[in-house]
């Protein structure tokens, strides 16, 4: 006698219901598992944003808040280097400046470069105005070399392109600057800042 077509879906039916019964109690619990996993790590990613924004307010409050450079989110690092920019905290701020290589914002870390940059370059400026070239040429040349790394990181940013220009014509003025690393004769006349009347204006 043949099985008729009925009572075979009728068989497959009721083995995939006795399947379904025994593995559906493992099932729930993977899932539910998996939802509290995800609420969990949604839950500390609110706390971190949280308190990120209280730091960051604090900072900006003029707290001093000391932050974990290995774990700080970027926007943390950069309120705490403006912070520290801000009161000539210049060892603490180098320290912050070298721990910015891990930050995830190209163009976040770009800002921070440029604003260490333009310390330099307003105490540079200071120096010019005192007449103490020695101290100005290498705090100028620092600050050059951090506008390049901003602008590779963020090309397009116009401010950095600009305060670049300004250190590159008090460097580019300064007596002996091109002739670096030539032999320079005894008797070869000294090279005056012909070309910069003053100090440039115009740096944030």
């Amino acid at each position: 006698m043949e099985r008729s077509q009925s009572a075979v879906i009728a068989q497959a039916r009721a083995a995939l219901v006795t399947a379904w019964r025994k593995v559906r109690l493992p099932a729930l619990v993977v899932a539910l598992a998996a939802s509290v996993a995800a609420l969990a790590a949604l839950t500390w990613q609110i706390l971190e944003v949280r308190r990120d924004n209280a730091t960051i307010a604090a900072l900006k409050a003029g707290e001093d808040i000391p932050v974990d450079l290995r774990k700080a989110s970027d926007e943390v690092l950069f309120a705490r280097s403006e912070f520290l920019i801000a009161r000539d905290r210049r060892e603490e701020a180098q320290a912050l400046l070298d721990a910015s290589s891990s930050m995830d914002d190209p163009k976040l870390r770009a800002r921070l470069l440029a604003n260490h940059a333009n310390a330099r370059i307003r105490s540079a400026i200071a120096f010019v105005e005192r007449g103490d070239q020695d101290k100005a040429i290498p705090m100028t040349r620092l600050a050059k070399d951090e506008y390049r790394l901003a602008l590779r990181l963020d090309p397009e940013a116009w401010d950095i392109k600009y305060n670049f220009d300004v250190a590159m014509r008090i460097v580019r003025d300064f007596p002996g600057y091109d002739q670096e690393g030539e032999d320079i004769p005894p008797d070869a006349p000294k090279r005056l800042w012909t070309d910069l009347p003053g100090v440039p204006k115009g740096l944030p």
